[in-house]
């Protein structure tokens, strides 16, 4: 068997560094004109839970972008600028003024992703965004959505999540009752709040796994599109998860400790669960594609029969 072919790119550092005296003048803009806003977004917003996810999805965007950068400025040498670029960074820094004069958290950060991708636009041209359309596309996540619709699709998102913690607490006999999104246990009473089992968890969730299939890039097609889908009932099952480690650490050791550290500890439960979930659900679809592909892992064909398999080609992990 032949040895791959080696990649001819250079590393993503020598490639950044390469770079620098093209775009540190860029660089030293993009930091000027942000600063205030990650600022904001760094001692406000995003120390919350609901927005919580924000320097996540942004630190894991920027290191895409880091990693996809020598395929980027390969594929455009001699780069070709786009007119494109122009509109999209008027309409970025509208929003921008927009954003912070008015005090419009969905439109400020929109205007770091337009502003990052008019200059892609105008120094290397529509080509530069289409090899680094995933990172742009990953950091949409980051932006929050208007609170009338994340209440309106959090609420009935909270009742389930609470009907499926009181069922499955009560099977397993222990003392709880509900009131809409209020859970009784024993003495205490728990509200399912918007952090526990809301929209934004399921986004950052749905998020967190895009990001894996973009690293992991399985050829399936198949795969990719279904563990995508079942990205949802995960997010779904692992809130559930939350929700009772929750109650019963509130039945244990008491409210305090539900309402404290313990409260922290249980928005890790959340995102370890998802990934085992996730991790457990790619291993079950690549078990289903091999099997569907006939794979055997012994080389042979099924039992009985009277001739070898058609050779297959054996999907890469």
């Amino acid at each position: 068997m032949g040895t791959p072919a080696r990649s001819s790119l250079p590393p993503a550092a020598d490639a950044v560094r390469a770079a620098l005296p093209e775009w540190w003048p860029v660089l030293l803009g993009l930091a000027v004109m942000f600063v205030p806003t990650f600022y904001y977004l760094f001692t406000g917003p995003w120390i919350g839970e609901e927005q919580g996810h924000g320097p996540i999805i942004f630190g894991l965007a920027l290191w895409l972008i880091y990693r996809k950068w020598p395929e980027m400025m390969a594929a455009t040498t001699p780069p070709r600028a786009s007119w494109t670029g122009w509109p999209v960074l008027v309409l970025g820094l509208l929003a921008y003024l927009l954003g912070r004069s008015q005090k419009i958290l969905m439109m400020e950060i929109a205007s770091i992703i337009l502003v990052m991708a008019a200059v892609l636009l105008i120094k290397r041209g529509g080509k530069a965004l289409r090899v680094l359309w995933f990172p742009f596309f990953f950091m949409l996540f980051m932006v929050p959505l208007p609170s009338e619709f994340v209440a309106a699709v959090t609420m009935p998102m909270k009742m389930a999540v609470s009907w499926a913690t009181e069922h499955i607490l009560w099977f397993l006999g222990y003392p709880i009752s509900r009131s809409g999104v209020i859970l009784q246990i024993g003495q205490y009473q728990l509200l399912v709040a918007d952090a526990c089992a809301g929209l934004q968890t399921l986004l950052t969730l749905e998020a967190l796994g895009l990001f894996y299939l973009n690293l992991m890039r399985h050829p399936s097609a198949f795969r990719n599109i279904a563990l995508a889908l079942f990205i949802v009932p995960i997010s779904f099952s692992a809130n559930v998860i939350r929700v009772i480690v929750l109650t019963l650490i509130t039945y244990y050791y008491g409210d305090a400790a539900g309402q404290g550290f313990l409260h922290g500890f249980a928005g890790m439960v959340l995102f370890v669960t998802a990934l085992v979930l996730i991790l457990s659900v790619d291993s079950a679809l690549q078990w289903y594609v091999r099997r569907r592909h006939g794979d055997d892992g012994s080389g042979h064909g099924g039992p009985g029969s009277g001739q070898a398999a058609p050779l297959r080609t054996k999907e890469a992990t």
